[in-house]
């Protein structure tokens, strides 16, 4: 058998920071002109996501980075870490890309970056991917997800057409957390507030209590892997609804970093799958 080409790691690339913008207490809009010379291709899904480059704790990297170079030559405790996000608008004339982090003050890697954030600032990352973006042929559309998904969620609202009918559930902490976004007249966008609870248990019950309308459904349900889990489960086999009518993926897993929940998310999607394997609808 002849060996598999080795997949190249695609070459970084340059943004700065053009302006931030405070959402919410604990949401922070970063925009970020890419560099003209970089290939960009946005505008197919509303999912597109970018991995963006930080130089290891401590340490910095040359410029542009040469990643397969850094992770040949270095031990991996030195090499570049990706943190994943989702573009939020990309604007093609200006080129400038929309990217909103959570922030909770020193916690983590991305939210503190993007805190301090200051224009002219230089940022690398690597994409963007995708996979999802809203079917105008679906009767009707369900996107639920956490603070994490809010941004795909809201790059769908702004494809939805103005006649689709649409369900819009978004568990937020408090109050203090709800975006303005926008809305089409058959689209209910509903809020959902832990407060203290656990990330997801509100927005569970929501799908679970949900009187789903007749015609085909077509879903976008993303956010922490325990809750997605929770709702696949009940999307796939309580509902019946299609995998081809799912996009549903954790984003993010509580107790683990990105580093730690890419390291094991195959498994743990594969895990799900055989979980659900030939097991029939109940409705």
């Amino acid at each position: 058998m002849a060996d598999r080409p080795q997949r190249r790691t695609p070459t970084p690339k340059r943004a700065t920071v053009v302006r931030t913008e405070r959402l919410t207490p604990h949401m922070v809009r970063v925009v970020l002109a890419v560099d003209p010379a970089a290939a960009l291709d946005v505008g197919e899904y509303t999912d597109h996501y970018v991995k963006i480059l930080f130089p290891a704790e401590g340490g910095t990297f040359a410029e542009p980075p040469d990643v397969e170079a850094l992770r040949r030559d270095l031990p991996r405790e030195r090499w570049p870490r990706t943190r994943t996000y989702t573009v939020r608008s990309y604007d093609a004339g200006t080129r400038e890309m929309a990217v909103d982090f959570v922030v909770h003050g020193d916690e983590g890697l991305a939210g503190p970056w993007a805190a301090r954030a200051r224009p002219g600032e230089a940022l690398y990352f690597m994409g963007p991917g995708g996979g999802y973006a809203p079917d105008p042929d679906a009767d009707w559309h369900l996107l639920a997800g956490d603070e994490s998904a809010l941004p795909a969620i809201g790059a769908a609202l702004d494809r939805l057409p103005a006649d689709a009918r649409a369900t819009v559930l978004i568990e937020v902490s408090g109050p203090e957390e709800e975006q303005k976004l926008a809305a089409a007249p058959g689209t209910d966008v509903v809020w959902l507030h832990r407060g203290a609870g656990p990330v997801g248990t509100a927005l569970v019950g929501a799908v679970e209590a949900l009187d789903f309308p007749a015609g085909r459904l077509h879903a976008f349900v993303h956010g922490e892997a325990t809750f997605v889990r929770e709702l696949r489960r009940h999307l796939r086999l309580e509902r019946g609804v299609p995998r081809e009518d799912l996009s549903i993926s954790g984003y993010w897993r509580r107790g683990k970093d990105e580093d730690g929940w890419q390291s094991s998310k195959r498994e743990w999607n594969a895990e799900v799958e055989r979980e659900q394997e030939g097991a029939p609808a109940t409705s």
